[in-house]
């Protein structure tokens, strides 16, 4: 959450931690969260070695315990993948569910139920407790 969200929002790392989860929960993917993360390709490299600025830890470990604890983003819905917000992929099967966090998240559907297929504009400050 911490290497893919730029440590930019709250939001960002909630979603994050939200398609984690549902990979996670799919058998497409690892059942485990460090299995997930530490899938070759998948994830920032050195995600799970890199240190972190400590002076995010207190926002990271907030996001982390509450998506832990079963928060999700209420926008992910079923979304396991995301990209840089600027990224611009050519695919048809690209249904996008939320832009936050500098990335955009999406769900992969056969190209006939995509009904949006760009990235929406960033949304911010809508998760917490």
């Amino acid at each position: 959450m911490y290497f893919e969200s730029n440590r930019s929002s709250r939001d960002g790392m909630v979603a994050v931690g939200s398609v984690v989860m549902n990979r996670v929960a799919s058998r497409q993917y690892p059942d485990t969260i460090c299995g997930v993360v530490g899938q070759k390709n998948q994830f920032a490299r050195g995600v799970m070695t890199r240190k972190m600025d400590m002076r995010s830890a207190p926002l990271i470990r907030n996001a982390a315990m509450s998506v832990l604890q079963g928060e999700r983003h209420p926008l992910i819905g079923n979304a396991q993948f995301f990209h840089t917000a600027r990224y611009r992929a050519n695919y048809n099967n690209m249904h996008y569910v939320l832009t936050s966090g500098g990335n955009a998240f999406y769900e992969r559907r056969k190209p006939e139920l995509v009904t949006q297929a760009f990235p929406l504009p960033a949304l911010e400050g809508i998760t917490g407790r």
